[in-house]
Parts: C-alpha cells; structure tokens; sequence
C-alpha cells in the first residue's frame, strides 16, 4: 500500500494583484523524499514556503500537509538579543515557541530532546553560548536542531544555505538529507543553488515568471526544460557532479554571467 503524501497540493493558485506567481500547481511530496524548489527572484518560492506554513492563503485550490508536525529552517540572519539568547534556548522554541510545539516547557523530557537535537547536529561543545557570538555555520547547525527537535514529518527549508561558506553548505545540507532518511522525514528544500544538494534530490520544482516544472534534476535541469521555462536559450551542463547553467540573455545571469539563474534569488 502507498504511503500518503506527507504534503499534498492540487489545482493552487496564487496572485498578487494581476501577477499570476503560478496556477494550477499540483504537487506530491511522499515521506522521506527531498524536493528541491529553485527559480529567480520573485517567482513564488518563498510565497509557496509561507502557504505551507500556513502565512498565506491560496487563491485556488488545496494544500494538504502531515499531521505530525512541521520543522522550519530559516534563512541564516541577523541575531535578535544579542547577548541574552543562547543556542540552547532557540533549539527549545522548537517545542514551544510555536503553534506545532509540544508544550514541553521546563519538563525533563524537553531537556532530553533538545540535548539530543544539538547532540544530533553536533553542536554541543557551542550550544549554550550567546548566539551573537557564533558563526553562521554554527548558528545555522542550531537552526536546523531547532526544527528537528519536535521530530516533524515535514521539514521546510527557506534557503539554509545562503551566505555559508562551503564548508558549512555541506555540513547542514548533510544533517537534513540524514534526518529525512533516518526518519521519512520529507524535505522541501528552496535554494538559490542546486549543486551542493545535488546528490540528495529526488524531484525538483523549477518556478519561473508564472510557469513550472517538476521531474527529476535530469528531467528538468536541461537545455530543452529550462528553456522553455525562460523563454530564451538556456545552455545546461554538467561537469564533475555539479550543473551549471548559461543563459544566452543577460537578464537571466545578471551581475554573475557564469552563475546558475537561479543562483540570483533572495
């Protein structure tokens, strides 16, 4: 018997105003799978991470998602109270500090789940010092425990890796692809740059100007796809495991001619 989809979209819809961000989306993510969402700047992909979330309404259609609960793993950004938030205490809003937290507050059994969550991205020898003090990497490996630590059945990922070194891109990129094939977790993953996930993708949505694609990395990261997708050429390849991408039209690489198109989003 198939399992359910841990998310589930069908027929959405979504505009601002006249601009259509994209229509009649449908969309599968099953338990354990990793979705990779790429595309340029204002192409819907942190627009779908808040209807997931619950922040944004459809115009059309349906979003359904697992009943165990939602990790959220923002992007890396300025830290607020600076030298009174530990990483122990943001780990803890995991459970508590939002609307899917378990109501665990000061219980041994909340100690022992953010123990295992730092322990579980190898931040423990940081964890307790004030967060303005840590690294982007260090303080994004706390992010990552933070969305863990309620043991979601769905993790959504806006962008974890931006402005991390790539050290640090690997490392994070590594404890999400662990949890989701340790625990089915099903991963939904916005990036401005495919390649250092490359190897953990299942499925890619490519969103661009109103149009989309969804298939494998090789179904949509070609020539052919992409496109079409912009609607001018697109020139794809691959070289040692990575994709790079080469629009014909400046508008597609901007400052970065050698860049990915995607590779321009905020």
């Amino acid at each position: 018997m198939t399992a359910e989809p841990a998310i589930r979209i069908r027929d959405a819809s979504l505009r601002f105003g006249d601009r259509s961000l994209w229509s009649g989306l449908n969309l599968d993510v099953a338990p354990g799978e990793f979705l990779a969402v790429l595309g340029p700047n204002g192409s819907g992909k942190t627009s779908l991470l808040k209807v997931l979330l619950g922040q944004q309404r459809l115009n059309a259609g349906s979003v359904r998602l697992g009943r165990d609960g939602i990790g959220y793993i923002p992007q890396q950004g300025a830290v607020e109270s600076a030298l009174t938030v530990r990483g122990t205490d943001l780990v803890g809003l995991g459970l508590d500090g939002h609307r899917w937290g378990t109501g665990l507050r000061g219980s041994a059994e909340r100690k022992r789940r953010v123990a295992a969550a730092i322990d579980a991205v190898g931040a423990g020898s940081f964890a307790r010092q004030p967060l303005a003090l840590l690294s982007g990497g260090e303080q994004q490996r706390l992010r990552v425990a933070q969305a863990l630590v309620g043991e979601p059945e769905v993790l959504l990922c806006d962008e974890p890796l931006l402005s991390l070194d790539l050290n640090h891109q690997r490392a994070v990129s590594e404890l999400v692809d662990r949890r989701r094939r340790e625990a089915d977790t099903a991963v939904l993953f916005v990036t401005h740059e495919i390649n250092p996930i490359l190897s953990y993708v299942d499925k890619l949505l490519y969103l661009v100007d109103g149009k989309f694609s969804i298939g494998s990395p090789a179904e949509v990261m070609n020539s052919a796809s992409l496109s079409e997708l912009y609607g001018t050429k697109v020139e794809v390849i691959r070289i040692g495991g990575q994709i790079h991408v080469a629009g014909m039209h400046s508008e597609l690489c901007e400052d970065h001619p050698h860049h990915h198109p995607a590779e321009e989003v905020s």
